[in-house]
């Protein structure tokens, strides 16, 4: 959705700046937004109200909205729109707006600000959004003339869509909005300074195939750019022509299928011990939209020791930001494949997929011999891997998965297979309790002839569940699947692993089998269909009834073991050699015992310490 510069039109009508912003979503193809009201931004609520081409959907906190933006984003790759009020609406807004930036996802999120003569003079529901998100933001913009606001709004779309997405605010003082002006479409606009790279540099691409010809072991290290740049495509007949094994990282999920051979699965702090040590050993890193996170790296020093490293990204900053690029590749994902492809596949540095053959047959070894895995549910304890894992098998491969942070997060990334971009969203960067719900609310609205999961933890849930009722009345019918495991389970997992088992302010209930609140009765409550499931046996069963429902929202409360724990997992700050996997009882992690393992570490495997996968 990019907006180029054009001429003025001559045809202009007179209206006040309220309907000139309303006119102006319009006219960029926003359809969709989520907002709600106060004392700075109503008078733009007046025309909103009279537009048959933008619906506004009324959240029941300003957090929803901003996370239901990035959802609508996040499923279809248009920008995301949210709209608030002046001083605690706008600041609801700062989580996802910092959520939005840290996964490069495109956003507007338009707030009201009170008359430009009270700025800075704290009035009522002041508060400087501007100067609060100016660190969070692509871009910014204190809008105090009607005039400008077209303008304003082509310009935050145009960089909201374009290079490297992102969110930009538009803060609009309510006497803009009452002013009187005249709109015309498309506004003039330049931005200085602002010109993305999209084609890569020719000389850049022959280096990186140079590379690529050179190298025996190479992996592409795949980021969400690649969805961002709708590139997935481009990277599957890369990967055809090359026979080079891929690691999708947690923001890439989806952009290559689970089902292809090649595909390692997902590194990082709880990647498959394939991708992970596919990392570690490979002598050449592809990486594509990726920015070497420290939930990828582990220890920095001690990552991918033998490797040199391609980095493409459209980010310039990114660029050896983290990780010292040997070949350094500024550009746009789909295009920089494109012309690596051609690179590799023709003349000089032509591959030839058989040179990879002891290197690939040597990684699908580490695939097959360490999946990842779970201990098995028992007729007392219901697994949450095995509640999640029927999810995305029952559900299957079109349908959007959208999970909340911690544990369930993980496991939602492991046991679903993605085999399409854009069936999977969550906050990678940030991080954010409370993302699940309003998000595939936000998905669910893109997309609405796709099935759309929550997939959320039991104290995620209770943050944002209260736009449930947003979902009933507005007839957004998602599904929820709540890991109800009595806990903030990943911090627990900390816990035991790394605090003697000493549970400070992670237990949500009472006691074991409490029900505050109960989920089927909250549910109800919001005119929800409720359903609980407690036993292996009963698992299919109440996916499916969920899936028979397609009129309103569906809750179903799985109450799950609370002591299961994510596996394969790399301790904070250690070094991905020193992966642990899935054992029965779970290890106390200290450094004489990493120390050890280190020494420990069997000659067969690589680097894998044997005899410890519990599945």
């Amino acid at each position: 959705m990019a907006h180029k510069a054009q001429p003025q039109s001559k045809n202009t009508t007179e209206v006040t700046g309220a309907q000139s912003l309303i006119l102006s979503l319009e006219a960029v193809g926003a359809d969709t937004v989520f907002g709600l009201p106060g004392g700075a931004i109503l008078p733009a609520y007046d025309p909103l109200l009279d537009s048959t081409k933008v619906r506004h959907i009324l959240v029941r906190h300003e957090q929803g909205a901003g996370h239901a933006a990035e959802g609508y984003a996040a499923a279809t790759g248009k920008v995301g729109v949210c709209m608030a009020t002046s001083g605690p609406g706008a600041t609801n807004l700062v989580t996802p707006i910092a959520d939005a930036y840290m996964d490069s996802v495109p956003m507007v999120a338009i707030t009201g600000q009170v008359s430009s003569r009270a700025i800075g003079t704290d009035a009522f529901q002041e508060a400087d959004i501007r100067g609060i998100t100016m660190p969070i933001t692509k871009h910014n913009y204190l809008v105090t003339k009607a005039d400008d606001i077209p303008r304003v709004i082509a310009e935050a779309f145009h960089i909201a869509a374009t290079g490297r997405p992102g969110p930009v605010l538009v803060d609009i003082s309510k006497d803009a909005l009452q002013a009187k002006s005249t709109f015309a479409w498309p506004p003039k606009f330049n931005l200085p300074g602002y010109h993305p790279v999209i084609k890569p540099h020719a000389k850049q691409i022959r280096e990186a195939a140079r590379l690529i010809k050179a190298a025996q072991r190479p992996v592409l290290y795949v980021g969400g750019g690649i969805i961002r740049a709708h590139a997935a495509q481009e990277l599957a007949q890369f990967v055809e022509a090359t026979g080079i094994p891929v690691v999708t990282t947690l923001m890439a999920r989806g952009a290559f299928p689970d089902s292809h051979e090649l595909h390692l699965g997902m590194p990082g702090m709880h990647g498959s011990v394939a991708a992970v040590t596919g990392l570690q050993k490979a002598d050449l890193l592809i990486t594509l939209g990726a920015r070497f996170d420290d939930r990828v790296t582990g220890e920095l020093k001690s990552f991918a020791p033998e490797a040199k490293v391609i980095h493409a990204d459209i980010d310039p900053a990114e660029i050896s930001k983290n990780r010292v690029a040997d070949v350094p590749i500024v550009g746009d994902a789909k295009a920089i494949i494109v012309d690596l492809l051609a690179a590799v596949t023709e003349g000089e540095y032509a591959v030839d997929p058989a040179s990879y053959a002891a290197w690939r047959e040597r990684a699908l070894g580490w695939k097959a011999t360490f999946p990842v895995g779970y201990n098995a549910p028992t007729s007392e304890a219901l697994m949450p891997q095995y509640v999640i894992e029927r999810l995305g098998a029952i559900s299957g491969p079109e349908s959007v998965y959208v999970p909340g942070v911690g544990q369930h997060q993980m496991w939602a990334a492991q046991f679903i297979r993605y085999e399409r971009p854009n069936s999977f969203a969550n906050s990678g960067g940030l991080g954010t309790m409370g993302y699940s719900v309003p998000a595939a609310m936000g998905a669910k609205v893109a997309e609405p002839d796709r099935v759309v999961w929550a997939i959320d933890g039991d104290g995620c849930f209770q943050m944002t569940n209260q736009e449930l009722a947003t979902c009933v009345i507005n007839n957004i019918p998602i599904k929820v699947a709540v890991i109800n495991n009595s806990s903030l389970g990943m911090v627990r997992q900390w816990q035991t692993l790394f605090y003697n088992e000493r549970y400070s302010a992670t237990d949500l209930h009472t006691s074991v089998g409490s029900r505050i609140p109960d989920f089927v009765k909250l549910a109800d409550a919001y005119g929800c269909v409720g359903l609980r499931c407690e036993s292996p046996e009963d698992v299919d069963a109440t996916i499916r009834k969920a899936m028979e429902i397609n009129d309103v929202p569906v809750v179903i409360d799985f109450v799950v073991e609370r002591d299961a724990m994510v596996w394969p997992m790399v301790a904070a700050g250690v070094s991905n050699d020193l992966i642990q996997i899935a054992k029965d009882t779970a290890p106390q992690w200290d450094r004489e015992e990493s120390e050890a393992l280190e020494q420990d570490l069997d000659a067969d495997h690589d680097g894998i310490p044997t005899g410890s996968h519990g599945a």
